[in-house]
């Protein structure tokens, strides 16, 4: 058993590592994502630079990466080789890895994005029904502030709330609290967007343009 989880721990790691952004923007795009907009390597700088379609790709694979990491865990589980304690131990574990690979990529330096859309993935993976409560959270602030980064630490700071509060029936502690070390990361891979939100620069994108 040690031996299975190290390797899907490795597993883990490795497909969060997949650098969706910087390989579809270089295959069929001529460009390197890391040399436009931002500079980040996830779906919101894909989206601004290479438009709708190609921001859809890579916050749908992005988000997949950390579904199937975390849903390795129910692989175990379905075989009947771990309990659901530790099934639940485990999803988070291995969620956290593909996160880590995606803000920490082997295959692209150590240099990757901030980890939201991953993240989401983890989160459908983890608690359905919560991880869309935040989605919503985050469409509307999005609709309201035009700022992603905004709506993607509110709705990350919502997700352990909702856990907390016990919106959907008890919960496992282990869950809600790494529902809040979640929420701090992504804040805290979003500091510089704080600055510029403060500052006024921080770019704005639409859900329908506006008509000129």
């Amino acid at each position: 058993m040690i031996f299975i989880i190290a390797g899907l721990s490795i597993l883990s790691y490795l497909l969060g590592s997949i650098p969706t952004a910087i390989w579809y923007g270089t295959n069929y795009h001529g460009i390197d994502i890391r040399t436009q907009g931002s500079g980040n390597a996830g779906a919101t700088n894909t989206f601004r630079v290479l438009g709708k379609k190609a921001g859809s790709i890579v916050l749908f694979v992005d988000a997949l990466k950390g579904f199937l990491a975390t849903g390795l865990a129910a692989v175990l589980y379905y075989f009947h080789l771990i309990d659901w304690q530790t099934c639940v131990t485990l999803k988070i574990f291995f969620g956290f890895l593909a996160i880590i690979g995606h803000l920490l990529p082997v295959f692209c330096d150590f240099k990757g994005g901030k980890g939201v859309a991953t993240t989401l993935g983890m989160v459908l993976a983890l608690h359905p029904l919560a991880a869309l409560v935040s989605i919503a959270v985050f469409l509307v602030v999005f609709g309201i502030s035009h700022y992603v980064s905004l709506g993607s630490m509110v709705a990350s700071i919502v997700f352990p709330l909702l856990l907390t509060y016990g919106v959907f029936g008890e919960e496992i502690p282990t869950l809600i609290y790494f529902g809040y070390f979640i929420a701090f990361l992504v804040v805290f891979t979003h500091r510089m967007n704080i600055v510029r939100i403060f500052q006024g620069t921080e770019n704005r994108m639409y859900l329908i343009p506006s008509k000129k």
